[in-house]
């Protein structure tokens, strides 16, 4: 398992749910960010069917998930955070999705997209199987098809290129949501920055964050067992291009940005 580190310029995480970057990453944007990383979030829906309390209004949920998100993602200095406003639980990979996708990765011209695994159905947590949620599935799927080919063909979207947004191809695509990742980051250092982050996720864990703390510090101890971390999150690793083709398209940006 590669463990060499590496600290890209610009990403942009990809998730269904507010707090699914919580649960699943976030300390490894926090260590990247504190390495001079710009970081962007996309959250494809706002969590509107995500509290189940009575008197509820999902209009209504959807505003105090996005207010924690928000509160969250401040929490470790992230750059933006775009809520597409999809419906919660009824997510899909419709080509509507990829290209407003499409558009942020354009304008925004990440190095790396971290996003879940489109076909990871069943899941390990902690040692137990769970399913996950087909909005993680959803999300992911039209990420990655997002990322490749569309984001980078000149006669994809065309509409987008007369908005100015010109073709650009990520770099690397992270992908989360299984345990046995290829590579592990180091997260020893920013654990307790996304276990803060994470709580601020009331309407998910209040009153659980003794819990859930311990849940997370428990797993991602595992994740780095067999190495010199003492805390690690996992992640499979998909390059797009390769170094060359990459400096090339950042060098013709600049140039045409002068």
């Amino acid at each position: 398992m590669n463990n060499n580190h590496y600290v890209p310029s610009r990403v942009l995480a990809i998730v269904a749910h507010p707090d699914d970057i919580e649960f699943g990453f976030a300390g490894t944007m926090a260590r990247w960010i504190k390495e001079g990383a710009r970081v962007v979030y996309i959250l494809c829906t706002s969590g509107d069917v995500g509290i189940a309390e009575p008197g509820m209004t999902k209009q209504k949920a959807a505003q105090i998930r996005e207010a924690e998100q928000l509160a969250s993602a401040e929490a470790i200095g992230v750059e933006e955070v775009i809520f597409l406003r999809e419906p919660d639980g009824m997510l899909e990979n419709t080509l509507e999705l990829r290209k407003r996708l499409v558009r942020e990765i354009r304008r925004f011209r990440p190095e790396v997209v971290v996003t879940g695994d489109p076909t990871l159905v069943f899941r390990q947590f902690n040692g137990t199987v769970r399913i996950n949620h087909p909005d993680h599935r959803a999300a992911a799927g039209a990420a990655v098809d997002a990322v490749f080919p569309a984001s980078g063909q000149p006669n994809f979207y065309e509409e987008l290129a007369a908005e100015g947004l010109k073709p650009h191809k990520v770099r690397k695509v992270y992908i989360t949501g299984d345990e046995e990742g290829a590579i592990r980051v180091n997260i020893t250092q920013t654990l307790d920055l996304k276990l803060a982050a994470l709580k601020k996720h009331l309407s998910q864990i209040g009153g659980r964050e003794e819990q859930v703390d311990d849940r997370l510090r428990e797993r991602h101890a595992r994740l780095a067992a067999g190495t010199e971390m003492q805390y690690a999150e996992a992640f499979r690793v998909m390059t797009v291009v390769d170094d060359e083709e990459w400096a090339a398209q950042e060098e013709r940006h600049a140039a045409e940005t002068a």
